[in-house]
């Protein structure tokens, strides 16, 4: 069914497809109903953490740290226990906490846990990565990572409940905390836990949320601010999603279409299919911008109406600058989800092409499939960061656990899509944007401000998709100056790519030293 289809595509901006990892603890709750010895309330388990030193150097500076990683004992308003919730922090010593910035980060999914980001550019230890290749054979390697935050603010890497450590527990299930706003709610509380139980309430605060962590992020910024009185300095938003309409290609709402088509662009660009061959990468897409705004757009809009000359002229349009013929874009009926662009880009070639880096490519297992089999970025990338997360955790951290780390759970299978937002009167709405949240946050605390950081070769998240959100978001023009977008000649985890991973650092670096007083 085409909108399972969609669904499943577009929450798993991090490598939910894959056979590699297994289906988190409690999934099947929701599929069986328990028996009588099931009923009887289990023990609950304790809560534990692991605390060790260490020292990094960064820009030649010996930076000394305590890691701390475990879980923490959630309840609810009952105060019952619902949840372990998994969490790694990094704390500098030698600084004042009370004004000492706090980064809380997590990655998306839903169902994805923090080990992407964690070992990929924020933990002080990293996986080391090579580039447009399939790191897939041992050693695999750690090292210090001189790109870590940690010498401008502590960093507290987030698990949501399902993924990592993170489990329900007592009477609690699964589905008390898989959808839009039971996530939005957990997260929230999780980060009101933790800075009263590590007494960091006077800390500049910030959040970053990367992938679904977008939706997350939006909603967790407007829930601290109206059910916790927590006012944040900034979000960072890390190739974000943030509105399930207009961030989707190949439903019946136009602006996703448009918005996924500079990112088709940039890809075929890469992959130099293109004739003529556009020399630079930027003019070429303010060039396809400007031609999906002003002619595709309307197109779309128009339907059935649009006269024989405008579809042609918007066929001509498609296969200029995608690469693929106007006859398969007139079967298509101008519209086509990423997933049948990346199998027909180079399908004469036998290969497919990455969905969260479109610049990664594999092999094609079925040459005549309508669709991609798989992500080759993700199956190039996912087992150096499982592996070397896996040995970190447990033989630097000395995390003691007989409990498997969920990295990528397809929690998204029994996820709650619906969100309340702001501004529907208390009515949950089928599918989530936090655009209104987002709105709302910023116009109540109109000192917090948003930095974007994007990839252009993200077809998880189109780079246009993201400028669309931000452009629609319901502020002033005052307010517009809280935000910043950086982009990248990369993909959607742009700080695994090595001439992205100095920008990235020094941006966010920057956006904390801004905004922390």
């Amino acid at each position: 069914m085409k909108i399972s289809r969609m669904v499943g595509a577009l929450a798993t901006a991090l490598w939910l497809t894959l056979p590699l990892f297994a289906h988190a603890a409690d999934s099947a709750d929701t599929q069986k109903k328990p028996g009588r010895e099931e009923r009887l309330d289990k023990p609950i388990p304790e809560p534990r953490v692991w605390t060790s030193r260490h020292q990094i150097k960064i820009g030649g500076k010996a930076i000394d740290y305590v890691a701390t990683a475990g879980t923490l004992l959630m309840k609810n308003e009952k105060d019952k226990p619902i949840a372990l919730f998994g969490f790694t922090a990094y704390v500098r010593q030698g600084q004042d906490s009370s004004n000492r910035p706090i980064v809380f980060a997590y990655n998306g999914g839903p169902g994805s846990a923090s080990a992407w980001l964690h070992m990929g550019i924020l933990g002080p230890r990293r996986a080391f990565l090579e580039d447009e290749t399939s790191n897939t054979r041992g050693p695999f390697r750690i090292v210090d990572n001189e790109f870590t935050l940690l010498d401008r603010a502590d960093i507290v890497l987030i698990d949501p409940v399902g993924t990592g450590f993170s489990r329900p527990v007592g009477k609690a299930k699964g589905k008390d905390f898989w959808g839009v706003d039971n996530d939005i709610r957990s997260v929230s509380d999780f980060i009101v836990r933790y800075l009263g139980e590590y007494g960091r309430w006077g800390s500049p605060k910030f959040v970053l949320g990367e992938s679904y962590g977008g939706i997350r992020t939006g909603g967790v910024t407007y829930d601290l601010l109206t059910r916790h009185n927590v006012a944040l300095n900034g979000i960072i938003l890390v190739s974000p999603f943030l509105d399930f309409a207009t961030g989707s290609a190949g439903l019946s709402v136009d602006e996703g279409t448009v918005n996924f088509l500079s990112t088709c662009a940039a890809t075929a660009w890469f992959h130099k299919v293109l004739t003529p061959q556009p020399p630079q990468l930027q003019p070429f897409l303010r060039e396809v911008e400007h031609w999906a705004e002003i002619v595709y757009a309307p197109a779309l809009f128009r339907g059935s109406r649009a006269t024989a000359e405008e579809r042609q002229n918007v066929l001509a349009g498609l296969e200029r600058y995608t690469g693929i013929s106007a006859a398969y874009w007139d079967k298509a009926n101008l519209r086509m989800d990423e997933n049948r662009f990346l199998q027909e880009l180079l399908r004469a070639r036998g290969i497919t092409v990455g969905r969260i880096d479109s610049r990664f490519v594999g092999g094609m297992p079925n040459r005549i499939a309508e669709s991609t089999a798989f992500d080759p970025y993700a199956a190039a990338i996912a087992p150096a960061i499982v592996a070397t997360f896996n040995d970190y955790v447990r033989r630097e951290l000395k995390v003691v656990s007989d409990q498997k780390y969920e990295l990528s759970a397809p929690l998204w299978k029994d996820w709650d899509f619906g969100h309340v937002q702001p501004d529907s009167n208390g009515m949950k709405l089928p599918y989530a944007s936090v655009i209104p949240d987002l709105s709302y946050a910023m116009t109540l605390n109109p000192k917090m401000k948003v930095l974007v950081q994007q990839g252009y070769f993200d077809l998880a998240c189109p780079y246009g998709t993201v400028t669309h959100a931000i452009d629609h978001l319901n502020i002033t023009p005052e307010l517009r100056r809280n935000v910043q977008i950086e982009y990248y000649e990369a993909g959607h985890m742009m700080y695994v790519h090595p001439g992205s991973m100095s920008k990235f650092r020094d941006t966010s670096a920057a956006f904390i030293d801004a905004n922390a007083n």
